[in-house]
């Protein structure tokens, strides 16, 4: 296939992506849910509407013309997809088929009826594709690999594959920079980088910094919208655990009825907790973040990324900084 047939068939799986009916979006849930109980019906169709917005035919195009997506040798490359929010993998093997290479999946079991569905959606599209696509239980045989996983699994990956070129993904988050200055839509928009996905993906803040003086319990009121989450099961779970080992332990801290917000230097918080730290200036801010980059994959505020985009990358803005497009055509 040429390139520009590759793209058509993204841009029509964006629209048929964008076309499904609220039942269908239900069926999907349900049946991913089986494997993993953070799969709500919001979090599907969220991740949903993700994809959807990414595989726009100029978004598509755009994304596209900054490389030289010629003819070459095929090259077997092998994804370990994680399994924390739906999807979460779709971005790499959009990178692989556009690039022309063959997609060896090793799909997360969390995650395997939709990353299934979503290959079954494009092979109906673009049947040619299925001489570029499966899925694996094992991945012997590859020329390269993406891997994303915990900082644990990484170790084993960069182990494993060290014989072949790699992009190899460790734990990440986010953080928030508050200023003082935010405007309230500002700062209703910060409770969907916190709150989406019940906070589970890299993208997610799980920590914010104010100035020194400023009441953190400021924003508490713009995260009323999201007060609902505490009624699913595994995210009450986890409240009532850290609520009780913070009362235990006697750890300050603050309670919104849904979230936790503890003081702390640390900067990956655990679900339904936000960590809180101040600054005294923005020079004091920089040397707390300073040897964290490879900690941290999205920084929001007013002079950064801005709130409430987290969860709605672009096609170029690749995780952890990594160009995977770049990585994949040097496998020439």
């Amino acid at each position: 296939m040429q390139k520009e047939e590759r793209l058509k068939a993204m841009s029509k799986l964006g629209k048929k992506i964008s076309e499904l009916t609220q039942d269908e979006i239900e069926e999907l849930s349900s049946k991913a849910r089986q494997a993993n109980g953070w799969f709500t019906f919001d979090q599907v169709a969220n991740a949903l509407k993700g994809i959807a917005f990414l595989l726009q035919e100029e978004k598509l195009k755009r994304w596209t013309n900054r490389y030289k997506l010629q003819n070459h040798l095929t090259k077997i490359i092998g994804i370990v997809m994680a399994g924390n929010i739906p999807l979460v993998g779709f971005h790499d093997l959009l990178s692989v088929l556009i690039s022309g290479h063959f997609a060896a999946i090793k799909p997360s079991s969390d995650d395997e009826y939709l990353t299934q569905s979503m290959i079954n959606w494009i092979l109906a599209i673009e049947p040619r594709f299925k001489k570029k696509v499966e899925v694996r239980n094992k991945l012997k045989g590859i020329d390269a690999i993406i891997a994303t996983g915990s900082d644990n699994t990484a170790r084993y990956f960069e182990y494993y594959f060290k014989d072949i070129p790699a992009i190899i993904r460790k734990n990440r988050t986010s953080i928030s920079i508050i200023t003082g200055e935010e405007s309230n839509a500002e700062l209703r928009r910060l409770g969907e980088d916190i709150f989406s996905y019940f906070g589970l993906g890299c993208r997610n803040v799980s920590k914010v910094f104010t100035p020194e003086g400023y009441d953190i319990r400021t924003i508490f009121p713009y995260f009323e919208n999201y007060k609902g989450i505490i009624n699913h099961h595994k995210y009450r779970n986890n409240y009532d655990y850290y609520k009780s080992i913070y009362l235990v332990n006697k750890t300050p801290h603050l309670d919104t009825g849904f979230l936790l917000v503890s003081s702390t230097e640390d900067l990956v918080s655990p679900v339904s907790v936000l960590y809180h730290q101040e600054y005294r200036d923005e020079q004091a801010l920089l040397s707390m973040l300073e040897g964290k980059n490879d900690k941290v994959q999205c920084i929001v505020g007013q002079n950064y990324l801005p709130f409430g985009k987290t969860q709605r990358p672009e096609l170029w803005d690749y995780a952890d900084k990594v160009d995977t497009m770049e990585f994949l055509l040097s496998l020439r």
